[in-house]
């Protein structure tokens, strides 16, 4: 399992032109899974997502996490993560969880997420959904469980 994140300001999620979730100053995650994935490895993901130390202190140095700043996180399901790219010119998903598994871990780590944190918000699983944000720094880590 694996979460693109992405340091901003503010962020929100639309499907159809229709916003479904937003933060303001926090963390965008998007989320891959792929075949193998599990509980244990959505809880691990989650531990780093809340307590990972991208958030600058007063002098300057990523020393806080998202609980720190008492931040908003944002999980967007995004399958291409799971994207084999090393051979050729179009990208491979055979490494990628199938449907039913990612959508029911998915759902997994939201439900963890909002049992632990209560600024979560999240994108619609399998949805066309358009994300806009405003990347802080920027700041963009690839974290993997």
């Amino acid at each position: 399992m694996k979460a693109l994140i992405q340091r901003v300001r503010q962020a929100q999620v639309a499907v159809d032109g229709k916003p479904i979730g937003a933060i303001e100053q926090g963390l965008v995650a998007l989320i891959g899974i792929d075949k193998g994935d599990d509980e244990t490895k959505a809880e691990k993901l989650l531990h780093k997502l809340l307590n990972y130390r991208v958030f600058s202190d007063v002098d300057g140095k990523m020393n806080l996490d998202l609980r720190q700043i008492d931040g908003g996180l944002l999980l967007v399901s995004q399958f291409t993560l799971s994207a084999d790219t090393r051979k050729g010119l179009r990208p491979s998903f055979s490494s990628a969880a199938p449907p039913a598994e990612g959508e029911r871990l998915f759902n997994y780590l939201v439900e963890k997420a909002r049992g632990q944190w209560d600024k979560v918000a999240t994108g619609e699983f399998g949805a066309d959904m358009q994300v806009s944000l405003v990347n802080d720094g920027p700041v963009t880590f690839l974290l993997e469980s």
